[in-house]
């Protein structure tokens, strides 16, 4: 299984960061299956790739730790793929997504981690 995480801090209201996160995974052609105030989890759309190269997207929006002007996030990209390559398809997405995030106009990044 492919696995690779991210933890992002930006400086969005916290109010703010759902609607922005859903937007941003639904701008990069995944389906939102569920979210809540703390969390939201999207699909790959099945139909371009086989199955088992769909990517899930896990967002944790840190509360806890939140200010009025900071959100943490992690982010964790999975699919059932072997990593058998550095360059495969879960890689592909994260990297992809990283990108969004980091470069996203609704917030201004502080930190930016990988794991």
């Amino acid at each position: 299984m492919a696995r690779y995480t991210c933890s992002f801090v930006v400086s969005v209201p916290i109010e703010h960061i759902q609607p922005l996160m859903i937007q941003l995974l639904q701008e990069s052609s995944l389906d939102v299956q569920y979210y809540t105030a703390e969390y939201i989890m999207a699909r790959e759309i099945p139909g371009h790739i086989p199955f088992s190269k769909l990517v899930t997207v896990e967002v944790l929006m840190d509360k806890t730790t939140a200010t009025d002007t900071e959100v943490r996030m992690n982010i964790v990209i999975k699919n059932e793929e072997l990593p058998l390559q550095l360059n495969n398809h879960c890689r592909q997405v994260f990297d992809f997504l990283k990108q969004e995030i980091e470069n996203n106009r609704n917030w201004q990044l502080i930190e930016s981690i990988s794991g």
